[in-house]
């Protein structure tokens, strides 16, 4: 029993780091990706770059969004640097 206490010590650790850090990171992950499958047009926008704008039109086959940042001011984004929903500015 004695030899096995460090094997088990080590399968209890990896356990413990599966549970509080990769699978909450796994679903975080999911929840990114089925937003960004579920953009519109029309919707806000944040990229991972910090950059906010509105999504004017996809591209499916080149899977990107055209998105206007300022008046008459649009960028081609790859959809997959869609980061979150902008929130509504007060």
């Amino acid at each position: 029993m004695q030899q096995y206490s460090g094997l088990l010590m080590i399968v209890a650790i990896f356990a413990i780091m599966y549970l509080f850090m990769i699978r909450p990171q796994q679903k975080r992950q999911k929840e990114i990706q089925n937003f960004r499958n579920s953009i519109t047009v029309g919707q806000a926008i944040v990229t991972a770059g910090g950059i906010y704008g509105v999504v004017k039109s996809i591209d499916e086959n080149d899977n990107t969004l055209m998105i206007e940042v300022a008046s008459g001011v649009r960028i081609k984004v790859d959809r997959n640097s869609v980061y979150a929903q902008a929130q509504p500015t007060q």
